[in-house]
């Protein structure tokens, strides 16, 4: 049943795979990226503060340490939000993709394995962002509201662990691009040119 309505929706399919000029989810994922990294390195640079308040009072520029913890804390706010829209985007773009079944990535994984380790590895660094999320309130709100370090260490710990997750998470997903060609217009063209004529595919 499910298959027979993807193949109804393949009509209105563009060259890339999607009904849409442009993939959504791997500009999502990069704005999900951005906003944790962002946040995780202004909680640092408000831990270490004290030691770098002598180069920014050399350097003439105002800053209190509180203004570091709240760009890290509505960064969090924002990524735990965007992430919604990366993972359901994710798994509509994956739903549409016709990956290059001959081919094995540089891991040694076929597209679908690729696929489904992505989509779980999506699902969870969802659920790790919301959490993070939730424990960065709960420290900003209620365990150190009063104290100069907004966060705890072991929050920082967990948030550089969740860098080494999301560097394997996007390498799985580069690979589904760059070597299986998922929603690649290029790469479907390459490989619809070898039963159409190609001008005729691009009219």
């Amino acid at each position: 049943m499910i298959a027979t309505l993807i193949d109804q929706l393949h009509s209105q399919l563009g060259l890339n795979g999607l009904p849409y000029a442009i993939p959504i989810h791997p500009n999502l994922v990069h704005l999900t990226l951005g906003l944790f990294i962002v946040a995780i390195g202004f909680d640092l640079v408000g831990v270490f503060f004290v030691l770098e308040k002598p180069l920014f009072k050399f350097m003439a520029i105002p800053a209190a340490r509180s203004n570091f913890f709240d760009v890290g804390w509505y960064n969090m706010v924002a990524a735990a939000i965007i992430t919604f829209f990366t993972v359901a985007a994710g798994f509509y773009e994956i739903l549409l993709a016709t990956p290059d079944e001959n081919v094995k990535s540089a891991w040694g994984f076929q597209a679908m394995e690729t696929m489904i380790w992505h989509g779980v590895g999506g699902v969870l660094l969802l659920a790790l962002i919301v959490g993070m999320t939730v424990w960065r309130g709960f420290q900003r709100y209620l365990w150190r509201k009063d104290l100069g370090q907004q966060v705890q260490w072991s929050y920082l710990l967990a948030g550089l662990a969740i860098f080494a997750i999301m560097f394997v998470h996007g390498t799985l997903g580069a690979q589904l691009a760059s070597e299986f060609g998922v929603h690649i217009t290029a790469d479907r063209l390459l490989r619809l040119s070898h039963d159409a004529d190609l001008n005729q595919l691009l009219k």
